[in-house]
């Protein structure tokens, strides 16, 4: 094994440091552009047959359609986490997040031909939808 002077060690960990750094550069960027006022719309569905895997699969389609509207900044489609403590909600089938820059993008979202198809097509899937809305402080 090739023995490395005091002075080659800590050079060549600083460059790996540094090195490292740069990988994660894009990350913070990233963190640091998002808009002061972004806005979270996040949608709970309860479906009229909750059993059915067949209705949930057919939302779920049906929402990734809903990924093709620009304005959407990010979209997550989930369903109950196993969690289990007595503040958790897991009566929900399927559950809408997204990430708009502002509150305007959100009231293009909810007008976008996109979102009306879907709401005509999907919603004799549901018997309950819960919204929460909220913007950042």
């Amino acid at each position: 094994m090739k023995k490395l002077s005091r002075r080659s060690f800590l050079g060549n960990t600083t460059f790996l440091s540094f090195a490292g750094a740069l990988g994660l550069m894009p990350l913070f960027a990233s963190a640091q552009k998002k808009p002061k006022n972004s806005f979270v719309h996040h949608v709970y569905f309860w479906l009229h047959n909750p059993d059915s895997e067949a209705d949930k699969a057919k939302l779920i389609e049906g929402l990734n359609t809903l990924k093709a509207i620009k304005e959407i900044r990010l979209a997550k489609i989930g369903v109950p986490a196993s969690t289990n403590r007595d503040v958790i909600e897991r009566g929900y089938a399927v559950s809408w997040l997204l990430f708009f820059d502002n509150l305007e993008q959100q009231e293009v979202y909810q007008k976008h031909p996109v979102h009306l198809q879907f709401v005509e097509n999907y919603s004799h899937l549901w018997s309950k939808v819960i919204v929460y809305d909220s913007v950042d402080v």
